[in-house]
């Protein structure tokens, strides 16, 4: 039980230090983002090529709890806005207020999926493994 609240506080801390990474870089691109001389396909390129590879790194360990999904997803909510820039609902005129909207325009895997579909991926990949590694062991539970 020790060691479980061990690792969860480890990714914590690893999720901590991946999203102030990933805030230095967005506030080094945060001007191109807001910029209105490029057009929205490029400036999602720019956030998947330059800043979702920052926090995604090394996640294919993770184990992520609704507290940490919620840290993602704020953070990545708030790249989409500067993107897509503010907008108001046509029939109450009320300011985007859902991020569900953000989702739909990006129309793409939030940030949540892309780290479920990487730690599938790894999940593969120890699959295919030689029955000798210690990864490969630890997947089908013979870790010894």
């Amino acid at each position: 039980m020790g060691s479980t609240l061990t690792n969860q506080t480890s990714i914590q801390e690893e999720i901590k230090s991946r999203l102030k990474s990933e805030y230095a870089c967005y506030h080094s691109v945060q001007t191109i983002l807001s910029s209105s001389l490029l057009s929205k396909n490029l400036k999602i390129k720019i956030h998947r090529t330059i800043i979702l590879p920052v926090v995604v790194y090394r996640c294919e360990t993770w184990s992520l709890a609704l507290r940490e999904e919620c840290r993602l997803r704020v953070f990545e909510n708030r790249v989409l806005r500067r993107i897509f820039g503010p907008k108001r609902d046509e029939v109450t005129r009320e300011w985007r207020k859902h991020n569900e909207e953000l989702n739909d325009l990006y129309s793409s895997a939030n940030i949540v999926w892309v780290i479920k579909l990487r730690r599938l991926g790894w999940a593969g990949h120890v699959a295919r493994m030689v029955e000798m590694r210690g990864v490969y062991r630890v997947l089908v539970g013979k870790p010894e």
